[in-house]
């Protein structure tokens, strides 16, 4: 086999290959036995029609697309690594000449990886970050506790609030016409929690426990129940329950009731807040440093990034955020019907974050290449020694996960760009936090 490259414009080639005729004819062959067990012809049981009786009526030619399927991937592979190109999408393959007995000639047009310019690495600036811990700050976790260990008491006579959670039921009409998936029965759902269709959870507050009420709401244009979308809706809702949260007191007794901390006294409470505030904040500003050289060095860096490899990056975002949708007691079907949205609209939400990545990336690779950033063996069994003593599991456990994954190699490469990214950080230089302008301060508030 002969493979040729040459290089078009932007990040397109064209894959020249040229295929001996005896793997061509050992792919006819492998063709002939994957139908022949299918041929029916008189006098000849299924699986023993003769080879040259077949051709006779058939045609060799009617294996080829067969064979032209069983040989294709293995040689555009060996096509590639002869090449030494990185394809980054599928190509489009142009078959020239194919014929049996002679050789088989084919071109892929191939989209790949990009070459990246760096700009400079060193020298590169981080804003400081604050580690300091405020009281407003320490009072603020001290709420989000009492919240977390609040009971949820039933309200016997009073009106709905915001942060109230409401039992109800109700069903949904267009044109007064009820409509699939549009009504439920003892539904619980927090106000204020944005988890309907806009504006229906303002209009249950004020609700009244027995009453019934007629809501109109509109659903998004981008909705993803085409004969919904930008429709009006009218929910008939009927108002069971209300509950509301009971907070505990902040006292020594609710200090040692709070599981996250060891603690006999709310001061001692106090204090193990702050430390974990503290704690958290020093990993903030390792964050806040390795993100900000990483996006300085992208943003020097040029690269013309092909459209393929951001919309696998979106792919894989979705994936990710439907783990963590799962992880939270949700599928991604349901948080699509309840923000009104479906799989392409939040891919294309995912496009500018999936060709920011892309491009860090690509940038982190091609200061790992220039500064020869390699990740060692021994740093692949730290890595998974670290994630065994994480996950309490046995290290070849991990390893065999790992394997089932991608392979070690994805960890070490992994392992490479983090090698990267502390170089850019040893190498970068701290500056005073830039002050933002008032008009732009008040706008944020």
């Amino acid at each position: 086999m002969n493979a040729s490259w040459e290089k078009k414009e932007g990040n397109q080639g064209v894959l020249t290959v040229d295929v001996e005729s005896e793997r061509f004819d050992k792919a006819l062959d492998q063709a002939f036995n994957k139908v022949k067990n299918d041929v029916s012809i008189p006098g000849f049981r299924k699986g023993k029609v003769p080879r040259k009786l077949f051709e006779s009526r058939f045609g060799v030619e009617s294996l080829y697309q067969d064979a032209l399927d069983i040989l294709l991937p293995d040689v555009y592979a060996e096509a590639v690594d002869e090449a030494g190109i990185e394809p980054v999408d599928r190509p489009e393959i142009d078959v020239e000449e194919v014929e049996k007995g002679k050789d088989l000639k084919f071109t892929a047009t191939v989209t790949v990886k990009p070459e990246v310019e760096l700009g400079e690495i060193k020298g590169l600036e981080v804003e400081e970050f604050d580690t300091s811990v405020s009281e407003e700050e320490v009072n603020q976790e001290l709420e989000n506790l009492q919240s977390k260990y609040a009971d949820l008491a039933v309200v016997e006579e009073g009106e709905v609030q915001d942060g109230d959670t409401a039992v109800l039921d109700f069903e949904g009409f267009v044109d007064g016409e009820a409509f699939e998936g549009g009504s439920a029965e003892n539904h619980s759902l927090e106000i204020g929690s944005n988890s309907f269709i806009p504006g229906f959870e303002e209009q249950v507050v004020g609700m009244q426990p027995g009453t019934e009420k007629d809501i109109t709401v509109t659903f998004p244009e981008e909705y993803h129940a085409e004969n919904l979308a930008g429709q009006e809706a009218v929910f008939h809702v009927k108002l069971h329950e209300i509950k509301r949260k009971e907070l505990p007191e902040l006292d020594d007794e609710f200090a040692k009731d709070v599981e996250e901390h060891e603690a006999e006294t709310l001061d001692e409470l106090k204090q193990a807040v702050r430390h974990q505030l503290e704690h958290d904040r020093e990993h903030e500003k390792e964050h806040h440093e390795r993100d900000a050289v990483v996006e300085e060095a992208a943003e020097k860096a040029s690269a013309e990034i092909p459209q393929a490899m951001i919309n696998t990056e979106s792919d894989r975002m979705l994936q990710e955020f439907s783990q963590r949708l799962q992880s939270q007691g949700m599928t991604l079907e349901m948080y699509q019907q309840v923000t009104g949205t479906d799989e392409e609209g939040m891919k294309e939400q995912f496009q500018p974050e999936a060709e920011k990545r892309v491009r860090m990336n690509l940038t982190l690779e091609a200061v790992a290449e220039q500064e020869n950033l390699e990740a060692s063996e021994e740093d692949v069994e730290n890595e998974l020694q670290k994630m065994a003593d994480m996950y309490q599991r046995d290290k070849e456990e991990i390893r065999s996960l790992i394997e089932m994954q991608g392979g070690v190699d994805m960890l070490k490469q992994d392992l490479r760009l983090q090698r990267a990214i502390d170089y850019l950080v040893e190498h970068s230089k701290t500056v005073p936090k830039k002050e933002k302008p008032e008009a732009e301060e008040a706008e944020n508030e």
